[in-house]
């Protein structure tokens, strides 16, 4: 008998996995540790949607984190405020707060926070990618604006640059293996950003 979250995996594998294993070919990250970044970090939103729903639906819902300032005070953008004031910001905002309102209506713990006119979520795709990184570059401009996080292409993208990011700082570029305690601390400074 599995549990819920284990059927969660096997469905993730299944729907997602050679692309996962095309996407991680040549890397010492193995594919279970992505199904599990991607289970910790947006299961909570899909759980009740996964087994009737599309994989685009899914994907559609795995938006979250509304935390905002003075709990997100190094982070950018702290606000409302502070996101409107990029060039592109309002169009961003539109996009957040949209994000916002469609996740409130399947999980009530967004309910309230979707009630502020200010809140928008800050976490994008099923790996959540932070809205932080909104205005690094025209590319990540473009994965939020145009919904990238919402396809399995851009997600898993965006989700394994993270992770071998986060694997060169910790073991360098030339690491070959993972041992199970190394995948756990990847997993760890993965999820720390």
């Amino acid at each position: 008998m599995t549990t819920p979250k284990q059927d969660a995996m096997i469905w993730m594998n299944n729907i997602f996995g050679a692309e996962i294993d095309s996407a991680l070919a040549g890397s010492p990250i193995p594919k279970k540790l992505l199904i599990a970044i991607g289970i910790q970090e947006t299961y909570y939103l899909w759980a009740k949607l996964y087994k009737t729903a599309t994989p685009a639906e899914v994907l559609a819902v795995c938006v979250g984190d509304t935390i905002d300032f003075p709990k997100r005070a190094s982070a950018w953008p702290k606000n409302r405020a502070e996101l409107e004031l990029h060039p592109r910001g309002k169009e961003m905002f539109k996009v957040a707060r949209d994000a916002l309102i469609r996740v409130s209506k399947l999980n009530s713990g967004y309910a309230a926070p979707a009630k502020n006119p200010d809140k928008f979520c800050h976490g994008f795709g099923m790996f959540q990618y932070d809205i932080q990184f909104f205005r690094d570059s025209k590319a990540d401009e473009d994965f939020f604006l145009q919904g990238k996080w919402a396809t399995w292409t851009g997600t898993l993208g965006r989700g394994i640059a993270e992770l071998k990011g986060a694997l060169a700082i910790l073991y360098g570029k030339n690491k070959q293996t993972l041992s199970h305690d190394e995948c756990v601390y990847l997993g760890i400074a993965y999820n720390r950003g």
